[in-house]
């Protein structure tokens, strides 16, 4: 395989691994078995470290291609805990409040997802890397600072309940959406319609563009398929050497 001219790598993203963890670890490989010091990767379209599932990974000339790349549709199948709030939306802080679920039942939350199915504006978390007057706001608030976001439009094409469990309130939904959508600010606003809060405890994405998760390889897997695959090169590749390729 050719990786100076670019591949595009699927990758099922582990639990608890950055973005940044699965590209490190690729271009290390590939550093080492081109013999060069630098080699371009990156990925199109990040994950937090709590969520699992498709990465595309772009190397070498590939990674012209990931703004294209992530500009795709994506599909989410989120868990979402009702009846209690986090600072970050999800699992990264401490809940802060609880509320009663009293009335809460299946229908309830299948009633209102429609409200947030189609072109809906959508406030950020305040824990993520947005960036307000070029600070990250992630950092902000993990600074006792609460940095005001503004909303931008997104759209949310489909918006399933597949499941809910009535014991633990946390229910399994289905997520077809636009790039810049939050899940974890969707799991706010619903608990926020339903007056009872909510927060995600689960995320994988299941679909990037056209790829699904059925293509993406173990990350184990690939590492050790990158360390034993043939490789091809591009006919300028000694020229380039001294270039990050």
């Amino acid at each position: 395989m050719d990786f100076v001219s670019g591949q595009i790598l699927k990758v099922d993203k582990p639990l608890h691994w950055t973005s940044f963890d699965v590209v490190k670890r690729v271009r290390g490989v590939l550093t080492r078995r081109h013999g060069v010091k630098r080699f371009k990767v990156g990925h199109a379209g990040t994950l937090d470290p709590l969520a699992t599932g498709v990465m595309l990974i772009c190397t070498g000339r590939a990674t012209k291609r990931i703004d294209e790349l992530q500009a795709g549709e994506k599909e989410y199948v989120a868990t979402v805990r009702f009846g209690a709030t986090t600072p970050s939306y999800d699992l990264e802080t401490q809940i802060d409040a609880t509320y009663p679920t009293d009335n809460l039942c299946r229908q309830a939350i299948a009633d209102v997802l429609p409200k947030f199915t189609g072109a809906i504006m959508q406030v950020p978390p305040i824990f993520s890397a947005v960036k307000i007057d070029g600070q990250r706001a992630y950092k902000m608030a993990r600074k006792g600072t609460t940095p005001e976001i503004q909303a931008k439009p997104i759209v949310i094409s489909e918006l399933e309940l597949l499941h809910y469990n009535s014991e633990t309130h946390e229910a399994r939904l289905r997520v077809v959406c636009s790039k810049g959508t939050y899940i974890r600010s969707l799991a706010r606003d619903l608990g926020e319609a339903l007056k009872c809060g909510a927060h995600l405890t689960g995320l994988r994405r299941t679909r990037v563009g056209t790829t699904s998760i059925y293509d993406c390889a173990d990350v184990a897997q690939l590492i050790e398929g990158l360390k034993t695959i043939e490789l091809e090169f591009p006919e300028d590749f000694e020229n380039n050497k001294a270039k990050k390729i």
